[in-house]
C-alpha cells in the first residue's frame, strides 16, 4: 500500500460512481483507484446517501480537493489515498 506524499496532502482530481458504494478515484499525482465507500457512510450526516440513488450524488469539490455529497458530507483526500483498492479493480 501507497503512503501520503511527505510534502503535500493528495487532491482528487475525479471521481466516477463505478457501483452501489464504490467510486473510482483519480489523484492530483497520476494515482488511481477503484475503492468501496460503505463503512464510511455512518452518522445522519450520510443518510441520505446510503441508497445507490444517494451515493450517486457524489461529486468532486475542487477547491477541497476531495469528494463530497452535500456541504456536509465529505470524506477527507487523505482517507481516500490510503485506502486499498477494491478486489478485481484494475486501478
Amino acid at each position: 500500500m501507497r503512503g501520503l506524499p511527505k510534502d503535500r496532502i493528495p487532491f482528487v482530481v475525479s471521481a466516477k460512481v463505478c457501483g452501489p458504494f464504490s467510486v473510482f478515484l483519480v489523484f492530483d499525482d497520476g494515482v488511481s483507484k477503484r475503492v468501496n465507500l460503505r463503512r464510511f457512510l455512518k452518522g445522519p450526516v450520510f443518510e441520505p446517501f446510503r441508497t445507490p440513488a444517494g451515493f450517486k450524488k457524489l461529486r468532486v469539490d475542487h477547491e477541497c480537493g476531495t469528494i463530497v455529497w452535500s456541504d456536509q458530507a465529505d470524506i477527507a483526500p487523505e482517507t481516500l489515498y490510503l485506502m486499498r483498492a477494491e478486489r478485481g479493480s484494475a486501478a
